[in-house]
């Protein structure tokens, strides 16, 4: 059994929107259950993906996502190019990329190039002022940025689609080796396309872990993943909401129409099975 749990307090006016879970090549999901909230579906239309509304009917909410090993290959619509400020490059991000890939000479050497190229633009961090805050854009960055794997990849996916090569955004959980059973935060992670080949790219764990050559491949740092959603700059007009940044862990759309995070306790059945995956 592979089972990734998500509870957390319910003490807030407003409704939590969740991720349904995803299916790769690695894992599929098998069910979703909730207790302590009543659940209906919302869906990004242009993104043939769905997340959950639960509205609370406990003091707790508890969300259990199963997973089966093997699935099918990753959606093919979470490498179409969306109009958001959180993909779309500047023309002068586009410029540099295009001309990274141009000389590396296009496909799986040319994405390899941009990875190595954005590792060198970033030191990993959690700032409070991302570099993109503000710009409907994403910016060319000039200096060396503090970034998450959010920030990272968020450059990442930008530069590879300024160049025309397919890239797609993957948010799930990350549960390192020596916790196992447990993690505190989501994680991210960009799965790109060319040449034939699908490649899996983490720069931000080669930067955490002092790597400087990157590559593909999702575990620099030993561990295990959960997806749970792709894409960034999701639209749910079910509910009145354009261009959200991502949906990884649950979040809480409160009354006055801001959002806050829903802090879940996270934890992990099957480690062992999945390190198989």
């Amino acid at each position: 059994m592979i089972d990734l749990t998500m509870s957390f307090s319910a003490g807030r006016a407003g409704v939590v929107v969740a991720p349904i879970g995803l299916s790769t090549p690695h894992v599929a999901i098998t069910g979703v259950t909730v207790e302590g909230a009543d659940v209906r579906l919302v869906a990004d239309p242009l993104a043939a993906q769905s997340a959950m509304i639960l509205i609370p009917t406990q003091e707790r909410i508890a969300i259990s996502y199963r997973y089966a090993l093997g699935g099918a290959g990753y959606p093919e619509v979470m490498f179409t190019p969306r109009d958001s400020r959180y993909t779309r490059a500047a023309d002068a991000l586009v410029a540099e990329a295009c001309g990274i890939a141009a000389t590396a000479g296009g496909g799986t050497a040319a994405i390899s190039a941009l990875a190595q190229h954005v590792a060198g633009q970033f030191r990993y961090g959690h700032p409070e002022t991302r570099f993109y805050d503000g710009h409907d854009e994403i910016p060319q960055l000039c200096t060396i940025a503090e970034g998450s794997c959010v920030d990272i990849n968020a450059y990442f996916i930008a530069c590879c689609r300024a160049a025309g090569l397919e890239a797609g955004y993957v948010t799930g959980c990350f549960v390192p080796e020596e916790k196992r059973d447990w993690c505190n935060d989501m994680h991210c992670w960009v799965v790109t396309r060319a040449d034939g080949q699908v490649q899996e790219w983490d720069i931000a764990h080669h930067l955490k872990l002092g790597v400087a050559q990157i590559a593909p491949g999702l575990n620099p740092k030993p561990g295990v993943r959960v997806p749970l959603a792709h894409s960034m700059g999701m639209n749910f007009p079910e509910i009145g909401v354009r261009d959200l940044k991502l949906l990884g862990e649950p979040l809480w759309r409160l009354d006055d129409g801001t959002w806050a995070d829903a802090e879940p306790e996270i934890r992990l059945t099957g480690y062992d099975r999945l390190i198989s995956a």
